[in-house]
Order: structure tokens, then sequence, then C-alpha cells
């Protein structure tokens, strides 16, 4: 497999998103011309520094890069203030000046705490995404959204600020547990559901093989993915429009997250794809899309070992009208109303602000039982 290249075009803070074998081991030599100085700071967790960063260190030391690093405890409970001013304070220890670069190592929480620690140091310094989960590769890293949670909700207080270079390295997904790697997988089927219907059939015919380990299958999906993020933030960096479609399953996902305590019960990804499966359901009960469509979708999420229902999730959830309560800190919510991406039928999805509170009470109350 070779290394393939997605442009992120923004006009001036344009990047690529070099995707393939072999990037962390190649780290140091993609990230030199970036840099005004021989140094870097990388962020990363537990997990991955005991497996990855011995190898990304090295290959910044064959480049005559000086490199220190920060590893936070992993698990989305340090995408919070705690260790944001934790890893803030220690790359103003290591006298991270505005013309260097901060690398961000490890999945969608790291990525997204650097990268909001990145925006805000010293009003703003560069910093690289090197993602090492599925989730990350595919959607987290890609299109400058940072920020950490809050008591009040998910990613409620963040940035916009875009990465210099991404670096997508197929290999590391070989490294992730099962569940974390079809957590990842939520957010691929979403790019088909939400506009590509020829990418979910693809999917149909060769996501278990992927799953199973096949690389070159991997490389291609998230090749795909990222194709389809880079293209819609292109056209709307900061979600005035059609950015908003990115958001497929995330009202249902970030209350989920948020009444199970941004725990292991739920991963985001697993959120995403019940939220897919609620958001498809609830098309075909306003009369959006046949009944074909949320079939189809549930039964290759289940044909995946995935989550598709509330049931799915261990212990007691809130029941449906304070699940519904919780969409209302939602970021998408404007004017103080509730905000879902729906579907028109697969690939066909589209921002909806009409959608009757006690339909979606009823469709979460029936999902609980």
């Amino acid at each position: 497999m070779r290394i393939e290249t997605v442009a992120v075009d923004l006009g001036l803070r344009s990047y690529e998103v070099r995707i393939g074998p072999g990037l962390i081991g190649r780290a140091g030599a993609e990230i030199a011309p970036l840099l005004k100085r021989r140094k870097v700071a990388v962020v990363t967790d537990e997990t991955v520094a005991a497996v990855h960063l011995e190898a990304l260190v090295a290959s910044f030391e064959a480049e005559g890069i000086a490199v220190t690093s920060l590893a936070l405890p992993a698990g989305e409970g340090t995408k919070g203030w705690a260790q944001f001013a934790v890893c803030v304070e220690w790359l103003l220890e290591q006298k991270i000046e505005r013309r260097d670069v901060v690398v961000a190592f490890g999945g969608g929480v790291i990525g997204d705490l650097v990268g909001f620690a990145s925006a805000v140091l010293r009003r703003g310094v560069r910093f690289v995404q090197i993602p090492t989960t599925l989730l990350a590769q595919v959607d987290s890293s890609v299109g400058g959204k940072t920020g950490i949670n809050t008591p009040q909700g998910k990613n409620l207080v963040g940035a916009f600020h875009q990465p210099s270079l991404v670096l997508a390295d197929i290999d590391a997904l070989a490294t992730l547990p099962a569940r974390d790697f079809l957590a990842g997988y939520g957010e691929v089927v979403k790019y088909g559901l939400l506009g590509d219907a020829d990418f979910f059939d693809w999917l149909e015919a060769n996501a278990p093989a992927m799953a199973a380990g096949d690389a070159g299958l991997r490389q291609y999906a998230v090749r795909r993915s990222v194709e389809m993020k880079a293209g819609i933030v292109s056209r709307d960096e900061t979600e005035e429009g059609e950015r908003a479609l990115l958001n497929l399953g995330h009202t249902f996902c970030h209350a989920l997250e948020r009444a199970t305590g941004y725990s292991d019960r739920l991963l985001h990804g697993e959120g995403v794809a019940i939220g897919c499966a609620l958001a498809f359901e609830l098309s075909q009960r306003m009369g959006l899309c046949s009944q074909e469509a949320p079939s189809r979708v549930r039964a290759h999420l289940k044909a995946m070992g995935m989550k598709t229902d509330l049931r799915d999730i261990p212990g007691d959830l809130p029941d449906a009208a304070t699940l519904v309560g919780l969409m209302g800190q939602d970021k998408k919510v404007i004017d103080g109303r509730l905000r879902f991406v729906l579907a028109r039928g697969i690939g066909e999805a589209f921002v909806a602000e009409d959608v009757p509170p006690g339909l979606v009470t009823g469709l979460l109350a029936e999902a609980l039982r």
C-alpha cells in the first residue's frame, strides 16, 4: 500500500491528510518541513504511549528533532477542564513558542483537547494530528473542531483551529481492541448514510473483512471518509450549513453520552451508530423515507456486531423526557429549537428544524421498553 493524500482546501490554512502504512515511523520526516526550529512537544495518552510513543520519538530523533512528551490518562473523562489545564501548563513549561508545533498523538479525546490547547496557547500555535484510532482518522482529526466537555454537555467549550498536517497511519488500527475499532466504524458508516449511497453499498459488502483486519480495505474506507469530510469542511468550515450534515446521529448520541456520564458504558462511535439508527427510524415515522431504509441500517450495524438499540447500553438510562431535555444543551440548538439530521433515504441526509418534540419522546420511550 502507498501513502495517499487528501487535501483540505481552506485557502492559506489548507493542509494535507496523509493516509497509509508506516506513518508513525516516518512522522519526523513528514513534520520536519513545518518546523521553524527542531523541537516538538507531543501530547498523548497512557495507552497510546505504551504501544506507539517509542517509535514516534525515534522518528523525530532520526531527523535531529528534540522531542518532549506528556501522557495523559486515557478515556473520555480526560476531555475536561482538569486535564486541559494540565496540558496547557505543561506546554508553557516546555516553553513552546507561537512558531513551534505541538503534536496530538492519540484518539479523538487527545486530538480535541490538544487542538484546543494549541488554539489558546499564546493565542494560537500550530499543531499536527497523528490519529491512532479509526474514529479519529476518519472524523475528529480532520476539520479543525477542538474542545472539551463540561458538566453542561459535550464539546460546549472549544474553538475552530485547523491542524497544519494530519498523518493517519493505517498500521495503528491493527493495535486497537475490537470494541474501539467498531466504535470508530460508527463514524465511517455515517458518511455513507449522509451522502454516499454507493459507499454504503461498498461497506455492506466489505466492512466485515475490513473489521477482520484487511489493511487495504481499511485504507480505502479511511480515505473515502476523509474525502467526504474534507470536501464538506472546505465548503463550510464553521458549520453555517452543509457541515451540519456530519452531525447525523449526534443529537441522540450526545444526550446518551451525557446520560451515561461520558463513561465506558457508551463509546462515542457506539452512540453515533445508535443515533444513526434512531435518526432513520424517526425519518421513517415522519414519512420522509421508506421502512426499508431504517431496516437496512439496523441490519448492517447488527451484522457488524455493533450496538443498535438503547437496550444495548448496559445499566439504567433516564426516561425519554429526560433524554429529550438533555438534547436541549446540544450545540445544534438554535433559538431553543432542536435540530436533527434526518434522511430521505440512504445517502440523502438533510437538516430538519421542525421535528415535533413529542415524536422524539415517543420514539425514545418505545426504544427504552
